[in-house]
């Protein structure tokens, strides 16, 4: 018999193909293709075949490492950067990527004489910052003169296109509107380099709303997805779609009970600061009973983005290696021992992938 161990979570991996087969047939419709976003599960190699068996034309992460895994793991698909190069690892951006975002006229030369030194071609997205005021180029008559400069100067990089980003920094909503200023972009960059553009890439998770209103402009061909493929929570909590036709429990983090008791709900003594240098407001509820698991915040982040499973358990803090529940209400009778089952969002399952303390199993 295996020996269970905790923390954990728990991938279904079958769930996650089928996430990733109904994104890619959503957005089939309207020629568009998907760039999968392995990072959000830290690159792991078994979600990364998930990603190319359902259906993904590209395998994306902003970090070369998961990349290298996931060509040593056999996926035969291109290989896309999602974070714009950094010089000091162009010789590696050229070894592992077939494609790279970019937004600096510096990196695109240094890029360039990479691959002639690797005797490659190196296909370039060009970003345009719209309001996000993330990566991209601000100005726009700027960004059309480095795309003839590529198109015509640049003789082992290929201009696969223009992207951008929406929501992640500046919280700018990715509407039909904005998206369309990306055409327009691309559009005066096809009249310079008398050729259409291989890609227009209309942004993240944060477009798919452009797909299931049907407003999506016509010419956007390629999305770079992960969240709304590995957990489809965003879409529901935060703009009210109905994610129903997708799997919400992909994947689920397990932590043990290590001590249950009754205490005081508030602090007794004199308040200070806790283990992070904060002061967090305390209520007082009496006496209830509470339950600690062995997890804490170096593990997922915050408490704010794990959600209990369990009828009437709540959580209320966490230290760097515990998270309290109060187990008051709780419809088990939670004892040491006892495994508390929770769903996670982006920002938690970030963590829990890149936490060495935490188990990962495939279900």
């Amino acid at each position: 018999m295996v020996k269970q161990i905790y923390p954990r979570v728990e991938i279904n991996l079958q769930y996650l193909k089928e996430n990733v087969a109904a994104v890619v047939e959503k957005c089939k419709p309207f020629g568009i293709d998907i760039a999968g976003v392995i990072k959000g599960t830290t690159g792991i190699p078994e979600c990364a075949k998930m990603f190319a068996e359902g259906g993904a034309k590209l395998i994306a992460s902003s970090r070369l490492e998961q990349i290298e895994d996931a060509i040593d793991c056999g996926i035969d698909l291109p290989m896309l950067l999602l974070r714009v190069p950094m010089l000091s690892e162009l010789p590696e951006v050229v070894r592992l990527c077939d494609v790279s975002l970019n937004s600096e006229v510096s990196v695109l030369k240094a890029l360039n004489e990479e691959a002639a030194k690797q005797n490659k071609m190196h296909k370039v997205i060009l970003m345009a910052d719209l309001g996000d005021l993330r990566e991209g180029f601000w100005d726009k008559d700027e960004m059309v003169d480095v795309a003839v400069m590529v198109e015509n100067e640049l003789k082992n990089l290929e201009l696969g296109g223009v992207g951008t980003n929406l929501g992640c920094y500046g919280s700018i909503e990715a509407t039909a509107d904005k998206l369309d200023e990306l055409v327009a972009i691309a559009e005066r960059i096809e009249g310079k380099i008398g050729r259409q553009l291989e890609y227009i890439s209309g942004g993240a998770t944060t477009s798919l709303p452009r797909i299931i209103n049907h407003d999506m402009p016509k010419r956007i061909n390629l999305l770079r997805v992960g969240e709304g493929i590995l957990l489809a929570r965003d879409l529901d909590v935060f703009y009210g779609y109905d994610m129903s036709w997708m799997h919400q429990d992909t994947y689920t983090l397990k932590a043990e009970v290590i001590e249950v008791k009754d205490k005081p709900s508030h602090p007794v003594g004199k308040i200070s600061i806790d283990a992070f240098g904060h002061t967090p407001e305390y209520v007082d509820r009496g006496i209830r009973k509470r339950a600690l698991l062995g997890i804490g915040k170096v593990d997922y982040g915050s408490i704010d983005e794990i959600f209990p499973k369990d009828k009437g358990v709540e959580v209320i803090g966490a230290s760097s290696d515990h998270t309290i529940l109060d187990i008051e209400d709780a419809e088990r009778n939670l004892k040491p021992g006892d495994i508390v089952s929770f769903g996670i969002n982006y920002a938690s399952i970030v963590y829990l992938t890149n936490c060495k303390n935490v188990q990962i199993v495939f279900v």
